[in-house]
């Protein structure tokens, strides 16, 4: 009889459009095994009942367990009632696989309310190690856009959603000896095989950009029959819907098209707006690469930039230009032999019939390349921290890639407006700040420039948004400037490009009640590698690594705990292009992308940065880190205020190989203040800068990250040292 109940549920269920994929040889099933599933509506354990091999026991929670018509349809199926955190239910259920029978849980205890993961319990760790089974994850997609989920007002529903059911190959659960006594550490494994289940069932390879975009319009585009909300907006106030976002991509798509070869690089010198993500989907979705100018470096780095891509064509904007008085930029690139195109001129380029032509375009889904996997997808520029800049080449699967690793940590959801001022030429801004809520369906705000402190502390009141990225030195002006309600509606705020130190985070907490949250990347890897969330939170790390990331610790000479961090990965580079080989692009070596920094990762994967190989300086043999001497220096004058600048460089030295040379605006500083802390405070006397410097300003990149190559120069020409040093 449960033989013939469930295939007739399964054939129901196949007819609905609901897909099961087993990823083993059922035959290999072990005999007692703990299915452990997410939790996205009433239907899970129906669903799960009709398609999961084996008779498995049921271990259903009380809101499942009480649903009569959930007992009904499973009254063939073996299942008990379960509460998550009673001891006498975990027992039973350990004793019944312990007999060797499977059992299905659900993780987080209760059905999600945004689509995503929420909190996971411990007791199918619990279950899994005591009994010596094998966790079977399961993850189960497309049951949050139905009407038998708790997601409404957060996700589109409609009547037949899509269902995929994804099964993964048994995975040996077996805790660590000493972190037995913890039982938070439980919830941890767990959700770290959970997180990466939520990557691998959402996560397309093969799919473009622009592919990307019109799949995610089809899904949010609408809400009702004839309601199209709006998803895009910028500083003019005009909002746009994903219609009218594909329809002007299709439009300037269609014209570069015309004036571009196929695979050509053609260059972006255009601010945060609506017209930058219209123009950045046209290029991609014919093929065209989009090369993103960092226009806060001057006319000659610019020009450099685009020889090294092999750019020919440099889109950009005369309102922009004539705001940033530019000018002298574009007669530069005009002198260079590059074709300047303005957007404003296109409107008498561009016919009734190419508006008509796009329109028809959305309107059967039209996308003219569909596929995009290793393909270039976008070339960005590093900073330069740590010399001249290299062009960076990321593929369509290292940006997607990304994304997905970044949704399965923290999910958006049409509930949420995501507030960006990160310039798009920085890959935080790109793809982190714009294109992560244009694919997750949620509302983005557009700002042009994240210095202005007071205007966008107004702007994220006035629209109530809930996401913030950016990096401390900005969360700093905004903390302090800010209303205590301005950003009463923030859900959470990451930080990154530099770290979060813990005056920002304490000025956050005590005036908005906003916990600042930290991640880690880099230009090369799209950019995350490693960020905490709201589940997993440590002060002062910068997090655990995302999905799918592998890595090795590689020993450093003189540094005797941790090592320099290689990561590889879906989200790593296709490569980079050097100003020496203009055009040329340069794999990396296996795959390996060496990040620089000295980390340490502890027990249960948190990652910690000790510093930058270049930040160490090695004085009389013995290694020294300046990122140290300057937290130092911070700790040391901490009286004075949080509003005084501190930069630590190393520079040669005749006898001791290197001295460390600190540049500040706090005049106050002294080498005796300084002396006497280290002697207080038992630190090493290497940690003593040898010369103070004192300047009115310290140099920073746009994003608000010290730029210690120019102050390195600075100090270099100051102390009228003529030797070459490497950049610190």
């Amino acid at each position: 009889m449960k033989n013939f109940v469930r295939f007739c549920l399964r054939t129901f269920f196949t007819c609905m459009k609901v897909k099961c994929n087993i990823a083993f040889d059922e035959n290999k099933l072990p005999t007692k095994a703990v299915y452990v599933s997410n939790h996205v509506s009433y239907l899970d354990p129906i669903i799960l009942f009709a398609f999961l091999p084996g008779d498995p026991v049921f271990a259903l929670n009380g809101h499942l367990y009480r649903s009569k018509w959930i007992r009904f349809l499973m009254r063939t199926a073996d299942i008990m009632p379960f509460n998550p955190i009673e001891p006498m239910d975990i027992k039973e259920l350990i004793a019944k696989v312990d007999s060797g029978r499977r059992c299905v849980i659900f993780a987080e205890g209760r059905i999600t309310e945004n689509g995503g993961l929420m909190k996971i319990y411990e007791a199918p760790g619990l279950v899994a190690d005591k009994s010596h089974a094998p966790i079977v994850p399961v993850w189960i997609a497309g049951p949050q856009y139905g009407y038998f989920s708790k997601t409404k007002g957060r996700l589109p529903h409609r009547p037949l959603p899509k269902i995929r059911i994804t099964v993964k190959a048994p995975v040996k659960f077996k805790l660590k000896d000493e972190l037995r006594r913890q039982r938070d550490h439980i919830s941890n494994e767990v959700y770290m095989i959970m997180r990466e289940m939520s990557f691998e069932a959402s996560y397309n390879d093969n799919i473009s950009l622009f592919g990307q975009l019109m799949k995610t319009a089809k899904v949010h585009s609408k809400k009702g029959l004839l309601r199209r909300p709006h998803f895009v907006e910028d500083v003019n106030r005009v909002p746009q819907t994903y219609k009218d976002i594909i329809i002007k991509s299709f439009v300037l798509g269609k014209y570069f098209k015309r004036i571009t070869c196929p695979g050509e690089h053609v260059a972006l010198l255009l601010p945060n707006a609506v017209a930058t993500v219209c123009t950045f989907f046209g290029l991609s979705a014919y093929e065209r690469i989009p090369v993103m100018l960092n226009f806060s470096v001057g006319a000659k780095n610019m020009v450099s930039m685009c020889r090294t891509a092999v750019v020919n064509k440099v889109i950009t904007s005369r309102a922009f230009i004539r705001t940033a008085k530019m000018e002298p930029v574009i007669d530069e690139m005009k002198s260079a032999g590059l074709n300047v195109i303005f957007l404003e001129d296109l409107r008498h380029s561009i016919s009734l019939w190419d508006k008509i032509n796009a329109y028809l375009r959305y309107k059967i889904k039209r996308v003219p390349h569909h596929d995009g996997g290793s393909k270039k997808a976008v070339i960005l520029f590093t900073s330069g921290s740590e010399g001249a800049p290299k062009a960076v080449v990321l593929s369509h699967a290292n940006i997607l890639s990304n994304i997905k690793q970044a949704s399965s940590i923290e999910t958006l959801n049409i509930t949420d407006t995501l507030f960006n001022a990160l310039p798009m030429f920085h890959s935080f801004g790109l793809t982190v700040g714009t294109l992560f809520p244009l694919f997750e369906g949620a509302k983005l705000f557009l700002y042009p420039s994240p210095l202005h402190y007071r205007i966008i502390s107004e702007i994220v009141y006035e629209i109530g948004a809930t996401v913030m990225f950016g990096t401390d030195t900005f969360f700093r002006g905004y903390g302090k400037i800010a209303h205590p309600i301005d950003f009463h509606n923030i859900r959470f705020m990451f930080g990154g490009a530099e770290a979060v130190k813990p005056d920002t985070r304490n000025l956050w907490m005590e005036r908005q009640g906003i916990r600042v949250m930290e991640g880690y990347g880099s230009t090369e890897c799209a950019p995350i590698v490693a960020a905490n969330n709201r589940i997993f939170n440590r002060f002062g790390s910068i997090g655990k690594l995302l999905p799918k990331i592998e890595y090795k610790i590689v020993p450093v000479d003189g540094i005797d705990k941790g090592g320099e961090l290689w990561v590889k990965g879906p989200n790593i580079m296709l490569g980079y292009i050097m100003p020496d080989n203009p055009g040329v692009l340069v794999p990396l070596e296996g795959g390996w992308y060496k990040t620089g920094d000295v980390v340490d990762i502890d027990e249960i994967g948190f990652v910690y940065i000790k510093d930058r190989i270049k930040r160490f300086a090695k004085i009389g043999g013995e290694m020294v880190s300046l990122s140290a001497v300057e937290e130092m220096v911070r700790k040391a004058t901490e009286k004075a205020g949080a509003e005084y600048s501190y930069g630590v460089v190393s520079v040669p030295h005749e006898s001791k190989g290197e001295q460390i040379v600190l540049v500040t605006n706090n005049k106050e500083v002294t080498q005796d203040c300084l002396h006497n802390y280290i002697r207080t405070n038992g630190m090493s006397e290497l940690y003593l800068p040898r010369v103070i410097l004192y300047h009115d300003t310290l140099p920073v990149f746009a994003t608000g990250k010290a730029d210690n190559v120019t102050l390195k120069k600075q100090v270099l020409e100051e102390l009228g040292i003529g030797q070459e040093a490497k950049a610190c």
